[in-house]
């Protein structure tokens, strides 16, 4: 008979029962909640990849620094407070120990931040399209998205500049490739738009709803300003790298792993949608969870 699901909450966080079955912390990119299950629900839950049967699964809020009556952050958020967060949400719901955690993008970069500060307590990182430290490249797309988003509050436009910024950022999440396949449409010269300036403005409507200003601003300082020194990280690790992403390229993932202190594997994702890959391709990143989750300990 399956498991019947409750959960736990506190103001930042969200536990899974079965009560004492292993625990896998789950963390997503700047957008993702608490509830790994409604941003991943193709990957958390009853019978899927990170099985709900079979784990206590926890999740939690982004720290973001506060805002300030200007619309900016109050203070300057590292991916180390994450995971002291992390550690503090542990804490209260007294685990001690972790069997995995799975992190994707931002959510990924903070899974390594915890294996730095707190080896002893997790047996297993998966590290999903995060790197050591933000590519530069990806740090000059990141600081224009702000420089957008702060010229809007500077302006009273704050909103309007963040759903702006959020369609910037979506050209780099997908790849190239499939916005060729998916748009390859001739544009209709009577048409307002087209459908890729549609998609884009979509998404940026939709992302005002769940981020302010202030917090985006904080989120992505925190992306940029991440930094771990492999060498020193002893825990086991898997490392997740997609084919097309241009956030975090495969190279640096490749670097990652082989400058990684402890037993580690690299697999790469034949994926189509680049970076976004372990949303948008559930069917790739699904079987190479389940294995890091269920399989014996690799060497």
């Amino acid at each position: 008979m399956p498991v019947a699901i409750h959960t736990t909450e506190s103001s930042r966080s969200l536990i899974t029962r079965p009560t004492g079955a292993p625990v896998v912390v789950v963390l997503g990119g700047i957008s993702a909640s608490r509830d790994a299950r409604s941003w991943w629900p193709a990957i958390v839950g009853h019978k899927r990849a990170v099985d709900t049967r079979g784990f206590r699964v926890v999740g939690m809020d982004w720290l973001d620094g506060g805002e300030g009556r200007d619309g900016r952050p109050l203070r300057a958020i590292s991916t180390h407070d994450q995971a002291d967060a992390l550690a503090a949400v542990l804490d209260e719901h007294e685990v001690q120990s972790l069997h995995a955690i799975v992190g994707a993008s931002y959510g990924g970069m903070v899974a390594l931040a915890f294996a730095d500060r707190y080896p002893t307590r997790v047996e297993h990182v998966v590290a999903i399209s995060a790197p050591a430290r933000a590519h530069p490249m990806s740090t000059a797309l990141r600081s224009i998205q702000r420089r957008i988003v702060e010229l809007g509050l500077e302006t009273g436009r704050g909103r309007d500049a963040l759903a702006i910024a959020r369609g910037l950022a979506m050209t780099t999440y997908r790849s190239a490739e499939e916005f060729g396949e998916r748009f390859a449409e001739s544009r209709d010269p009577r048409a307002e738009r087209c459908s890729v300036e549609n998609y884009l403005k979509h998404h940026g409507g939709k992302f005002v709803d769940v981020m302010s200003p202030a917090r985006f601003l904080a989120l992505s300082h925190s992306a940029d300003a991440h930094s771990v020194d492999p060498t020193r990280i002893a825990t086991r690790a898997t490392f997740v790298a997609a084919r097309g992403d241009t956030i975090v390229p495969i190279a640096q993932m490749d670097e990652l792993a082989a400058r990684w202190a402890g037993t580690s594997r690299l697999i790469e994702l034949p994926a189509r949608t680049g970076h976004d890959a372990f949303l948008a391709e559930p069917e790739l990143i699904g079987p190479v969870l389940y294995d890091s989750l269920n399989e014996p300990a690799f060497t």
